[in-house]
């Protein structure tokens, strides 16, 4: 009896694959997590000029959620705890940097720079918030790394705004 062949991906495989990595961006061949947060800014933006930080702030919402469900559904296929195309987790993670802060280019660059850094310094619990099973774990490290570089840049846009070019 010949071996059964494999079945096709069902459409709910394609469409958690398509947004664990961004659209494929997490296949970049060097530095996906960087890459990967290039469409966090840019939804960033779209979404506060769009309808302002709250806008901001659902998107990151939904990415989160969803990119829970998506990121567990690619490692499950990629056969890995965080493989490294899935790249959701640094979307949802730059949302949350950039929820309620004014989206000039300085600011965006800002978030870029230091949600980078938090994502990968991981202060506590972020690297402990990793080893959470699944999806929850693949996501929380970067949320909570957002988190911190929403904090740091709210505090300097209310006490040190020349530092972002803010009046």
């Amino acid at each position: 009896m010949p071996p059964e062949a494999p079945s096709a991906p069902r459409w709910s495989d394609r469409l958690a694959m398509a947004l664990a990595t961004g659209l494929g961006v997490g296949f970049a061949p060097i530095a996906p997590g960087t890459w990967g947060s290039i469409p966090g800014v840019a939804l960033a933006l779209g979404l506060a000029r769009w309808g302002g930080g709250w806008a901001v702030a659902a998107g990151a919402v939904f990415f989160a959620v969803a990119g829970t469900w998506a990121a567990e559904l690619a490692s499950k296929r990629l056969r890995a705890k965080d493989p490294r195309p899935v790249v959701v987790d640094e979307i949802a993670g730059q949302l949350v940097t950039l929820a309620f802060l004014p989206p000039t280019l300085p600011v965006l660059l800002a978030g870029f720079l230091v949600f980078r850094i938090l994502d990968v310094w991981k202060p506590w619990p972020a690297r402990r918030l990793e080893s959470l099973p699944g999806g929850s774990g693949i996501m929380a490290d970067d949320l909570m790394a957002g988190l911190y570089g929403n904090l740091l840049l709210q505090l300097i846009v209310r006490w040190h705004p020349g530092w972002l070019g803010l009046p």
